[in-house]
């Protein structure tokens, strides 16, 4: 829980990503021994950020010491102290954010790195992800992420990138990255990819939490509202996605009572916002118009079903990929019919990605069922079963299944 901060605050010190991990992982196997024997203290985290914040000064100190005696020695010290790398405890500057995670986030997003690595080492490192989750993120494998990886890191050591929140257009610059990832890390924690619980709400309030900031930070950037809006309204229905016991509660079944009006009407401003400084067009502020069309919806019944689709429209033409069109389908079954969706949804059965993305099966099995046709629909739900990695998904798709099969037994015939 406490990795993202102690990584990001040791990083501030020594100005190594990688050597910020190890000095992290370090003082967690330091706990790991002492806090058996002498107990666990009165503020864990503390002791964490502590122990890790004296090594990594201790590290520093060490180098500079060397770095002394090089140069007693009338060699060049520039070559074994790199650049930046004197302690400076609390760097600031006009602008600037007294958040270490905000900064961790910007220089694992600077554009010595590909797209792809910025995101993978910041859901690495920020979010807490295991490397097959960022895999199953990103609909790749897993040895691929742990390449990207390494070689980020090795890659920002090389370059000497400062840790620090850029400026002016390097910020502007540096701004899409940051955005995919805060997302990234909320739809991780809104909708684990593995494990027994649906949900990871400390994920889901970081993000909440850098979104708001990255609107502060740029109030002029439509999309940092946008996102903005987008986590609000989504984080809003989080107390009724789930049931008593854990398990997955469908959209169509949740108590609407339940969701957070508070955080709804924060939403709801922050898309007043994107739009008001012109980022009505932009991805996220697309995705929060359609958390808002079912966030105005008093009953399930009542969902604008057709400006959905035609969101989902637009935002496939701004952010085209697979995914975005599986939710047209779903929105363009309800407006349109099942059949109408299932037509949309058998056109992407090859696209790139796909092929083990549970959802996929999911949405068609619901199709196919209420087409009547239950047996393929069967067939579907087991196989997405099949996929997931989350045990709640899992059982509430299993048990979609067995209900068909409950069903098929009926005395009744079979439409198909």
């Amino acid at each position: 829980m406490e990795s993202a901060r102690i990584v990001a605050t040791v990083a501030r010190i020594v100005r190594d990503l990688g050597i910020a991990e190890e000095i992290a992982q370090d003082a967690m196997i330091a706990a790991l021994e002492q806090w058996p024997c002498d107990g666990v203290p009165d503020r864990p985290a503390a002791w964490l950020t502590a122990t890790a914040k004296h090594r990594a000064v201790d590290l520093v100190r060490r180098r500079e010491t060397y770095a002394r005696k090089l140069a007693e020695a009338g060699r060049d010290p520039a070559s074994a102290l790199g650049d930046g790398e004197s302690y400076d405890p609390e760097p600031s500057g006009p602008g600037d954010i007294d958040d270490d995670v905000l900064r961790l986030i910007f220089t694992a997003c600077h554009p010595v790195l590909s797209a792809e690595a910025r995101t993978a080492l910041t859901l690495r490192l920020v979010g807490g992800l295991r490397t097959d989750e960022i895999a199953r993120a990103f609909l790749v494998p897993e040895p691929t992420v742990a390449q990207r990886i390494v070689r980020a890191k090795r890659a920002l050591a090389r370059a000497g990138v400062p840790f620090e929140v850029p400026y002016g257009a390097d910020r502007a610059a540096r701004l899409g990255s940051v955005l995919e990832v805060v997302y990234l890390i909320f739809n991780e924690g809104y909708a684990a990819t593995a494990g027994d619980d649906l949900l990871r709400p400390g994920l889901c309030e970081d993000a909440l939490r850098l979104a708001r900031q990255l609107a502060a930070l740029m109030p002029g950037e439509g999309e940092t509202h946008g996102l903005a809006a987008l986590l609000e309204i989504q984080a809003s229905r989080t107390a009724a996605r789930t049931g008593p016991g854990g398990e997955p509660v469908l959209l169509a079944d949740q108590d609407r009572r339940r969701w957070n009006r508070l955080l709804m009407r924060r939403g709801l401003a922050a898309l007043e916002r994107a739009v008001a400084t012109g980022g009505a067009s932009g991805p996220y502020a697309l995705q929060a118009a359609v958390a808002a069309c079912h966030a105005r919806a008093a009953r399930y019944e009542d969902t604008d079903w057709a400006t959905i689709a035609a969101l989902y429209g637009r935002l496939a033409a701004v952010a085209p990929s697979p995914v975005v069109e599986l939710n047209r389908a779903v929105a363009v079954s309800r407006a349109e019919g099942p059949a109408a969706g299932l037509a949309l949804v058998d056109a992407l059965a090859a696209a790139p990605g796909l092929d083990r993305y549970h959802l996929l099966p999911s949405v068609r099995g619901d199709l196919l069922a209420r087409l009547g046709r239950t047996t393929e629909a069967r067939a579907e739900f087991t196989r997405a079963a099949e996929l997931t990695r989350n045990a709640r998904e899992r059982d509430l798709l299993l048990d979609r299944a067995r209900r068909l099969e409950q069903a098929r037994q009926l005395p009744y015939p079979e439409t198909e």
